[in-house]
């Protein structure tokens, strides 16, 4: 006996599956990405999403990581190649493993909630120099006015695909001279390699261990102390220490210091800018005593 067979005017009038309609949403979220970005090209470049984002092909990307890491590395005082190498090389896993870490904490969610950033208007510096010393925020100001920096100078992120892992990126960004006050460290190259070293123990951002790499630019007296003091110290405390990023600094501003680093498990490097100057001077005396002034002391 014949199959019957099904009249083609009834086959076109059936609707035709979709070819996602069967698959998980994680795999249909997966699938849309990758199809995206194979059609990406800089002639069809989609819309920003968000004021100033900048999308990027992968070819872009890995062009913007490597011009950036080179430039960086021969002038490490250009802060806006580290910023652009450090969102080039944070995605598409590293931010949003910090993502992450922001929403598993209570605090983290109140910030990628509330979203504050952080400039001198927002932080209200009079006020600051107005604290206590040994409170957060008159430590945070104190080391701004000594090292000479602003909280303004922090570009904005311009080539992170996500928005709120672009937030991500920004609030990290605008805390680092948090880290510095917390831990006393300089920014002179020394003291920020050794903050660097901590944050890639903490946060795994790719461009702080890239950061790194600067350790070979540095005098040998300290790529000794880097490598027997402070990598020791940041490797310790970076991976025990909680997730910095989660830190409400806004709400901290009147904690003491000492105190908001007990709770976060971190502990105090050595004065890196108090042994710079006892170096200094020991060359100066040792300088003088050579030109013929026995009488100049050494430092003890």
């Amino acid at each position: 006996m014949k199959a019957p067979t099904t009249p083609l005017r009834t086959l076109l009038r059936k609707p035709i599956p979709h070819p996602y309609q069967f698959l998980p949403a994680v795999t249909i979220a997966t699938s849309i990405s990758h199809s995206h970005n194979a059609t990406f090209s800089v002639l069809n470049r989609p819309p920003p999403n968000y004021p100033g984002h900048v999308p990027l092909t992968r070819l872009e990307r890995a062009a913007l990581a490597l011009g950036s890491g080179i430039l960086s590395l021969r002038d490490p005082h250009r802060g806006d190649l580290i910023a652009a190498l450090g969102e080039a090389t944070a995605t598409p896993y590293f931010i949003h493993r910090l993502h992450r870490a922001m929403l598993s904490s209570l605090t983290g969610r109140r910030i990628l909630r509330d979203r504050p950033r952080i400039t001198s208007q927002s932080l209200n510096l009079p006020y600051l120099r107005s604290l206590p010393t040994n409170t957060v925020g008159g430590t945070y100001v104190a080391w701004l006015d000594r090292e000479g920096v602003s909280p303004d100078t922090r570009a904005d992120v311009r080539y992170i695909d996500d928005e709120e892992c672009a937030y991500v990126m920004q609030r990290y960004r605008e805390s680092h001279d948090f880290y510095h006050a917390l831990t006393g460290l300089p920014i002179v190259r020394e003291g920020e390699v050794a903050l660097k070293a901590f944050e890639f123990a903490n946060t795994l951002l790719p461009m702080t261990g890239l950061s790194l790499l600067a350790v070979g630019t540095m005098k040998p007296v300290e790529r000794a102390r880097f490598w027997y003091v402070y990598g020791p110290w940041a490797v310790k405390n970076g991976l025990k220490s909680q997730e910095v990023i989660n830190i409400y600094w806004e709400e901290e501003m009147e904690t003491d210091v000492q105190e908001l680093r007990d709770r976060l498990g971190i502990e105090q490097p050595p004065d890196l800018r108090d042994i710079r100057k006892r170096e200094r001077e020991e060359k100066r005396r040792a300088k003088e005593r050579a030109n013929g002034n026995p009488a100049a002391p050494a430092v003890a």
